[in-house]
């Protein structure tokens, strides 16, 4: 039997293409883009309106829900009783006044009267007392009458300031009894504020607006309504909360818009937008070139015909590019297209791929 010797040839190792690649440069652009965070709609004032003096109500004079000026009549108390007591007060005060200036007179002549020796001193002492308790009688009068007169005031409510009125919870004829009876609710509108909480961390940025002159009614605070609308106008920070939360970590801060549409309603939900404080001129680049593992963010870069991944720091994301806080600089070029195919230092090549030539030739 003849045995023939085979031997297969050496396997070659594979060697992989290029990966098809597009480049686009990263560029330094202005950047502006804002921090997030939920707020409320808060009036700047706002007031339970109750009754300081007891009765019945005996008059309603508003539209529930309209706005009013400060000063303008709002409820009515049976006012009569009221009356009564301050004409009352006012005789008190006539009768004491007028027995003043009796007892004024007659302590006048008697002082006269001794000094001719023409009286007993004792009666001059009676007519000096009578005098200090008449002087007492009218400051007492006096008293009186401005207590009926505030009760009397008390008696009909008027607008503390310039607002909104809420519906009313009590009708005509209702009793209502002081400091208990809550008869309705007013806030103002325009301005109006928003309220919102930050991470203790964030304190000193929000004190730092709060004491800068320029930061007023600019672009740093910006509004997004509930229905995703933005709101036209800007607002300015009126305030930072005197102390952080110790549960939460947070403190509140208040940011003040004008309203005049009366668009913002007290308790609506709204996002605040805060001017971040990195923006300005930033690197840019297409946030399609950004990779994510575990956590952490990479860009291919290209360096003549390999592509090597490099971790980036990165900041908020403007419309289709994302900002490069650290990793990458101006003019580097990072791979745009391809990035599912590529490893770290990887061969790659500009444009489009090159149809292979071998095995694709015609039939005669």
């Amino acid at each position: 039997m003849l045995w023939v010797s085979c031997k297969q040839p050496g396997k070659q190792a594979m060697v992989l293409p290029p990966t098809p690649v597009t480049l686009v440069a990263a560029e330094r652009a202005d950047a502006v883009y804002y921090d997030q965070y939920p707020g409320v709609v808060v009036a700047l004032n706002s007031v339970e309106l109750r009754s300081q003096v007891a009765g019945y109500l005996t008059g309603i004079y508003f539209k529930e829900g309209e706005l009013v000026e400060k000063g303008k009549p709002l409820y009515e108390i049976d006012r009569r009783k009221y009356q009564s007591a301050y004409l009352q007060a006012q005789a008190n005060l006539s009768s004491a006044q007028a027995n003043l200036i009796r007892s004024q007179k007659d302590a006048d002549r008697y002082n006269q009267l001794l000094k001719q020796d023409a009286v007993a001193k004792q009666l001059v002492d009676n007519a000096v007392a009578t005098l200090a308790s008449s002087q007492s009688q009218v400051e007492s009068a006096k008293a009186g009458v401005v207590s009926a007169k505030t009760d009397l005031d008390y008696s009909l409510i008027k607008a503390p300031f310039s607002g909104r009125i809420g519906i009313s919870q009590v009708k005509l004829g209702a009793q209502v009894s002081p400091g208990t009876t809550l008869l309705n609710t007013i806030s103002s509108e325009d301005p109006i504020a928003v309220d919102f909480v930050v991470d203790e961390k964030d304190v000193p940025r929000f004190s730092a607006m709060q004491n800068k002159p320029s930061i007023k009614a600019d672009s740093t605070f910006m509004l997004t309504m509930s229905d995703g609308t933005s709101y036209k106008q800007s607002g300015k920070i009126v305030v930072v909360d005197r102390g952080i939360d110790n549960q939460s970590g947070t403190i509140k801060v208040r940011i003040q818009f004008p309203n005049p549409k009366r668009q913002l309603i007290t308790g609506a939900s709204v996002v605040l937008k805060v001017l971040n404080q990195d923006s300005g001129s930033q690197v840019l680049i297409p946030y399609k070139a950004i990779t994510e593992q575990m956590g952490e963010f990479f860009v291919f870069v290209g360096q003549d015909t390999i592509a090597k991944q490099i971790k980036v720091k990165v900041g908020p994301r403007v419309n289709d590019k994302i900002v490069i806080l650290d990793g990458i600089k101006q003019g580097d070029k990072v791979v745009t297209e391809g990035l599912s195919r590529l490893r770290d230092k990887g061969k790659i090549q500009v444009g489009p791929p090159k149809q292979a030539a071998q095995g694709q030739q015609a039939p005669k």
